[in-house]
């Protein structure tokens, strides 16, 4: 194995380790003491600790009831798919029913739901991105829709995903009430923008297509004035019929700015699309490791 995949496989773990400490104080320190019941096995977990408040004190930890869903449909997996596909699943699962046994309860957003679904949300997008970087899971129900699918192919995961999540969240308004499952809506959304960021990445840059009559004279603007890199695409105008030369580059966003002013100087009829790239690899952008 090689250095650099031996460090990929280190910080993949590593992802999964920090994602699911975030997850679990998410769970355990924002939304079960505001009963905020956001979906997945830990939402089930929650409203499993509400209803047993009477029978057990303090109810049933959110861990056993979180580990207690997750083996039988480990075994399922295993059989109907092989064990390579609850692999990493079954240690995201392992660290966060850990974190939640071991770390303390501090109550974060106090009684302030708005606060609880904002912050929780924040936090616990940031820690399932993570473990989505690591190439994890842990379990749930994205691994429960996935074999559900096997089944009805003609659904898709995320479809069956929002189906599950949003039979929990109905749990939750019986346990907790409307008002509280309103909140938890909040962080739902901010729970899967929050991860998709993580995952496509924060460092956004801008690209730009030019079409205009003076590529020559944009292209020299934009590698001296800008100090960026340009390509040149071959490209005919089907109205016109006339072969042009689109100009292609990628800057950030501070610089797609000055581009467009310089650009409008240059040709005020050049056409300028201007679109977001993310996770742009190469000098003057991310670097590869």
């Amino acid at each position: 194995m090689s250095i650099n995949r031996a460090r990929a496989w280190y910080m993949e773990y590593l992802y999964i380790i920090i994602g699911t400490g975030l997850m679990a104080l998410s769970i355990n320190s924002v939304f079960d003491p505001c009963g905020l019941v956001t979906g997945g096995f830990s939402g089930i977990a929650i409203v499993v600790k509400e209803w047993t408040k009477n029978f057990i004190d303090g109810g049933i930890p959110l861990w056993i009831t979180n580990v207690g869903l997750n083996i039988p449909l480990f075994l399922i997996g295993i059989k109907m798919k092989g064990l390579s596909f609850v692999k990493k699943a079954v240690f995201g699962e392992f660290f966060l029913s850990a974190w939640l046994a071991v770390q303390p309860v501090w109550n974060l957003a106090g009684e302030d739901l708005l606060l609880a679904s904002v912050y929780g949300g924040i936090i616990q997008g940031i820690g399932i991105g993570l473990v989505f970087l690591g190439r994890g899971t842990t379990g749930g129900s994205d691994m429960m829709a996935a074999l559900i699918q096997k089944h009805i192919r003609h659904y898709s995961i995320s479809q069956i995903m929002q189906f599950l999540d949003g039979a929990i969240v109905l749990l939750g308004i019986y346990a907790f009430g409307i008002h509280r499952a309103l909140y938890a809506i909040i962080a739902v959304y901010l729970v899967a923008k929050i991860s998709d960021g993580i995952i496509e990445g924060m460092k956004f840059s801008k690209a730009a297509y030019i079409v205009t009559d003076h590529p020559e004279e944009i292209s020299q603007m934009i590698m001296e004035d800008i100090g960026r890199g340009v390509t040149g695409v071959s490209a005919k105008g089907m109205y016109s019929q006339r072969e042009k030369l689109m100009l292609f580059c990628v800057v950030n966003k501070k610089e797609i700015v000055v581009l467009k002013e310089k650009v409008s100087e240059i040709d005020p009829k050049a056409f300028v699309i201007v679109a977001d790239a993310r996770e742009v690899y190469g000098e003057g952008f991310i670097e590869k490791i």
